[in-house]
């Protein structure tokens, strides 16, 4: 005699995705990522060259902004201190904070200084910031220039 089998007396095959392998791979590629993000970064102290480039076109009234070497802070040809130094650009740029601000910085100035005088022209509203380098030069030729008679 036959017997009727119904759909509810097979083994249930299991319709669930085993997600153990895909955690294994995603869990060494973290620990590949973490490994070698840390070589990725570049920490190679450097001495940055002047440019060779022709020198670009000077606005008829241009703003200078000076970093000495003994960190004194120059508007122009006026010594400024860091306090007075928004209500100075305020003056010098007649209130309009779209002009681009040079700033000229001494080769013996560290980075931390001058970031320093970038963020005060940040706070005070001037986002356009030259920075201004020697041009048309080599870096050799200046302090050669100077030797010659």
């Amino acid at each position: 005699m036959r017997r009727i089998q119904h759909a509810d007396e097979n083994p249930h095959e299991a319709s669930e995705i085993n997600v153990t392998p895909f955690i294994d791979v995603m869990l060494v590629l973290l620990v590949i990522f973490m490994v070698t993000a840390p070589l990725t970064t570049v920490n190679v102290p450097v001495d940055l060259p002047s440019s060779t480039e022709k020198p670009a076109p000077r606005p008829e009234n241009p703003v200078f902004l000076t970093v000495k070497a003994d960190h004194a802070l120059a508007l122009g040809e006026d010594i400024v201190s860091a306090e007075k130094l928004p209500q100075a650009l305020e003056t010098a740029t007649k209130g309009n904070k779209d002009e681009r601000i040079f700033l000229r910085a001494d080769k013996t100035v560290d980075y931390g200084t001058l970031m320093g005088v970038m963020d005060k022209l940040r706070s005070a509203g001037y986002l356009k910031v030259a920075l201004v380098n020697l041009q048309g030069q080599e870096e050799g030729s200046a302090s050669a220039a100077k030797a010659e008679p």
